[in-house]
């Protein structure tokens, strides 16, 4: 057979092609964002807890990640193996909600706001006690926004 003629031959009669009102591209990047707006607007979240209000209850405490920075590689592994856990146990018939936390005490955050006190020429101790708190309070709801966001 020449090959300009087994190039041109249709080869859809000789496949098992299905039948289905499916696209055969997804297109997910533009129809994510539909699905979000339609999970939102019909509250599928809040109604999938009243469903289960009656079932065994699971907790899982979610501790970090630190509220101090930018999401990473670290923090996706973290939330994903916990996301997995809670849907697991929604499956598996509990009460499962999904309660997101961050770690906001401690040195990591702490730290960050002494460095900025420093830059500015403020030592420790210069530094009142409530000024301190109120710096590290808002340099954590700062973090926490831009991270859920990042979420």
């Amino acid at each position: 057979m020449p090959q300009a003629e087994s190039s041109s031959r249709d080869y859809r009669a000789t496949l098992f092609l299905p039948q289905t009102d499916f696209p055969m591209k997804a297109g997910l990047p533009e129809a994510e964002p539909r699905w979000l707006k339609r999970w939102t607007e019909m509250d599928l979240y809040g109604r999938m807890r009243l469903a289960a209000k009656d079932r065994p209850l699971f907790i899982l405490h979610d501790g970090p990640p630190y509220a101090n920075g930018e999401i990473h590689l670290g923090t996706g592994i973290n939330k994903i193996l916990k996301d997995f856990v809670v849907r697991s146990q929604g499956m598996l018939g509990k009460n499962a909600p999904y309660i997101p936390g961050w770690d906001c005490h401690g040195l990591p955050i702490e730290w960050k706001i002494e460095e900025r006190h420093r830059a500015e020429g403020r030592s420790k101790e210069q530094v009142p006690v409530e000024e301190l708190r109120r710096d590290c309070r808002a340099f954590a709801e700062k973090w926490i926004g831009v991270q859920r966001e990042q979420f």
